[in-house]
């Protein structure tokens, strides 16, 4: 059974830093491409960064600088390192698992207040 865990969301101010974290079984997990996205409430899930098995990464625009996406292996865990927190990057965020299927997180809350 796959299973994909995020954690790591809360409240933070605006300025402040958070780390997520996409725990994931049941999948040969270096194989697999990682990508964060998010979904504000009314809005659509948009993608925020992903990472290839290989290790390279892509970001959206609108975190370039401010987000760092990484993965341990040898943990089935990739990270989400956000700094520099906006209003704007309240979301619920959820991370999918690429390679011969999809499969996707439930997702964790977060909430920056200004």
């Amino acid at each position: 059974q796959v299973q994909l865990v995020e954690s790591g969301g809360g409240l933070v101010q605006a300025g402040g830093s958070l780390r997520l974290s996409c725990a994931a079984s049941g999948i040969i997990f270096s194989r697999y491409a990682i990508s964060w996205y998010r979904q504000a409430p009314g809005k659509q899930r948009d993608l925020v960064a992903v990472i290839t098995g290989g290790g390279s990464t892509n970001y959206v625009d609108s975190v370039k600088g401010r987000f760092t996406i990484s993965r341990d292996n040898t943990k089935n865990t990739v990270y989400l390192q956000m700094n520099s927190l906006k209003p704007e990057d309240t979301a619920v965020y959820l991370c999918k698992a690429v390679y011969d299927s999809n499969y996707w997180g439930q997702g964790t809350q977060v909430t920056v207040s200004s």
